[in-house]
């Protein structure tokens, strides 16, 4: 059932509303200033909002602009004897879904409500139908370190400030990079992966920059690289430590200057990319065996995010569980199968080499080779070596 705040100094005028809304099954609360509304409106997620624009303490215009800045998805329609064209423009520009006189015409309000209702639904529904489409998975952790990387994501995600991400394998390292994206001003723009230890040392120059035809024997046709695949959007180097001191040199450039140069051409092009890396070797000692640039860390380390092994965050395994539980049920098409608090235990006492990567290949297991209920002696069974 739908939640309205009413918003008006007049007695009278909330009574009525009241009265009304309820009698067509909406639930309503009233404020009798700008002041008491704003702070209901911070307790509370409402659906919609009806605010009076002359009141006490905190006028209808400055609720507007302080709500909007609260929670922007909650429609406010002003309502306001005072009024005229001006004011109901102005209302609409500062953010007001609708304007309406005193008295109210019901039938206008009425309509104007289910309206702002629908907008409302629509943008939830969209914003819900952009994040599946995106396909980036929840960040789910609820342990101290979780909660700081979602922190400095919140703070760095809208800057175009360079991130560079470590961890082990299978920590989750592109996930972080995925929301710093998706969070980011360039969201709309591409995010281009490259795993650099995946590329052949003799490759990566190519794979990153392009190359012209017949720059090489296999060269057989000219080809854009993934820095200008990237541009206007983000570049995530997967396992950068890998990348060859060669490969190093040019990306060093492109961060420095914004251009880069493919393979077999003195041609500058300009590239605007915002770099994330990630890496599982600890680039310090790197640097200092000489398999990595200190030029290139310090421009890839702008923001460092690490993130901890599973066996560091152990207290977030439940809820692993239970996320894979559902996601990997629902893939299979079956009913999302029950696990008992016994079998979380266990798994919270095994020791994860593999991290999340591991664990979500041990709950399909289980799902697999277990009954409707996971039970204690399944993980004995199918996980715990024997």
């Amino acid at each position: 059932m739908p939640d309205i705040l009413i918003i008006d100094d007049e007695k009278a005028i909330r009574k009525t509303l009241t009265e009304i809304l309820t009698y067509e099954g909406y639930t309503v609360e009233e404020a009798l200033d700008g002041e008491e509304g704003l702070r209901k409106f911070s307790e509370k997620t409402f659906d919609l909002v009806l605010c009076d624009i002359k009141m006490p303490k905190i006028d209808g215009m400055e609720f507007l602009q302080k709500a909007g800045l609260q929670n922007p998805d909650v429609p406010v329609v002003m309502i306001s004897g005072h009024g005229n064209i001006e004011t109901a423009v102005e209302a609409v520009k500062k953010g007001a879904f609708d304007y309406i006189a005193k008295p109210p015409d019901l039938n206008r309000l009425l309509i104007t409500i289910r309206n702002a209702m629908d907008k409302s639904r629509l943008m939830t529904e969209t914003k819900s139908l952009k994040r599946k489409v995106s396909k980036v998975q929840e960040m789910i952790g609820e342990s101290l370190a979780m909660q700081k990387i979602r922190e400095t994501i919140e703070k760095v995600a809208p800057t175009d400030a360079r991130v560079l991400i470590t961890g082990d394998n299978g920590v989750g390292k592109e996930l972080v990079a995925r929301w710093i994206h998706e969070k980011s001003l360039r969201r709309n723009q591409p995010l281009i992966e490259v795993n650099c230890a995946a590329i052949p040392t003799e490759l990566i120059e190519s794979e990153l920059f392009g190359h012209e035809k017949g720059s090489f024997t296999s060269a057989v046709k000219q080809r854009i690289g993934k820095f200008e695949a990237a541009h206007g959007g983000t570049l995530f180097l997967d396992e950068v430590g890998d990348m060859s001191l060669s490969a190093q040199a040019k990306v060093l450039r492109a961060l420095q200057e914004g251009k880069i140069s493919r393979v077999g051409s003195d041609k500058d092009i300009s590239v605007d990319v915002r770099v994330i890396s990630a890496t599982n070797k600890d680039l310090l000692k790197e640097i200092e065996n000489k398999n990595f640039r200190i030029d290139l860390y310090h421009r890839l380390s702008v923001i460092i995010i690490h993130v901890p092994s599973l066996n560091e965050r152990k207290e977030d395994i439940p809820l692993l569980t239970d996320y894979f539980l559902r996601q990997i049920c629902n893939e299979y098409g079956i009913a999302v199968k029950s696990i008992d608090a016994s079998a979380v235990e266990l798994l919270q006492e095994y020791h994860w080499t593999g991290n999340i990567r591991e664990l979500r290949n041990v709950v399909e297991r289980l799902i697999i080779l277990s009954g409707k209920n996971i039970t204690a002696e399944d993980v004995k069974h199918y996980v715990l070596p024997r």
